[in-house]
């Protein structure tokens, strides 16, 4: 008679889940890196700085880009929504949370993983490919310390600086539809968001732009040092760190979200 044996585990749901424990470990790796370098002042602040500006010009116009009709459909909507449940008066703060909380980082996160994040997993694997992680190691320089860290730093220097210039463009939009397109009083408009809108949402904004700065660059560079097999596995890690950055970032928003909401009280956040 046959034998009956247990079923293996399916590699497409293992390997994911072993993926996620070694991105895991590479960002403990990165942390524990960053915090040797600062506290034995070995940090390479140059690169920090070239890998700043890199990010902020490559990432601003198309934050912009985004973030102003991105600005227009959302006071269409929230208009048409405010005027049906007849809370027009609260148009400028349903706007500017909505801004603030959620539309703000989120467009940030994803132009920094859609741009900045690939072109660190595109350096950083090309550099493998090259073979000059290898060189760099069999000459006991710290790779991490060295190329991860500064850019890491960087890409959360970027997110926050970012994140307050679409917030700032995201809610000039959303008043100039308001006022021009719905007949909205500027001074009611305005008004209404000191009733709604408070300090703790600017810094709940600013956390989430850091934090999804900080998956970014994670994930990114553990992509782009694992890449292989030429070219072609650069590419594949440029492709697979974009959308597992989206992924990662969506799923994050959400968690802090949930979180600010339980802890802090009030809409979610």
């Amino acid at each position: 008679m046959p034998v009956h044996t247990a079923p293996r585990p399916l590699p497409a749901l293992a390997r994911p889940v072993a993926e996620a424990l070694a991105m895991v470990r590479f960002a403990r790796k990165v942390f524990a890196a960053g915090a040797s370098s600062i506290a034995g002042g070995r940090f390479p602040v140059a690169e920090s700085v070239v890998q700043t500006w890199y990010a902020i010009r490559v990432c601003t116009l198309p934050a912009l880009a985004v973030s102003i009709p991105f600005g227009i459909i959302l006071a269409l909507q929230v208009g048409v929504l405010a005027q049906e449940v007849g809370a027009v008066s609260f148009t400028g703060a349903g706007n500017t949370l909505a801004v603030v909380r959620q539309a703000s980082p989120i467009i940030t996160a994803l132009m920094l993983s859609g741009v900045a994040g690939s072109a660190i997993c595109a350096d950083l694997g090309a550099r493998r490919i090259r073979e000059e992680i290898d060189a760099m190691e069999v000459m006991g320089l710290p790779v991490v310390e060295r190329l991860v860290v500064p850019r890491m730093v960087a890409i959360v220097i970027v997110a926050i600086l970012l994140n307050g210039v679409v917030m700032f463009f995201t809610i000039l939009t959303t008043l100039s539809i308001s006022v021009v397109l719905q007949d909205l009083p500027p001074g009611s408009y305005l008004a209404s968001v000191t009733t709604l809108a408070q300090l703790s949402d600017l810094w709940l904004s600013l956390t989430k732009a850091a934090i999804f700065a900080v998956i970014c660059a994670v994930v990114a560079s553990y992509k782009g040092l694992g890449a292989q097999r030429g070219p072609t596995g650069v590419g594949e890690a440029v492709t697979s760190s974009v959308v597992t950055n989206f992924i990662l970032l969506f799923a994050a928003n959400f968690a802090i979200s949930q979180v600010h909401s339980t802890f802090a009280g009030g809409p979610i956040g």
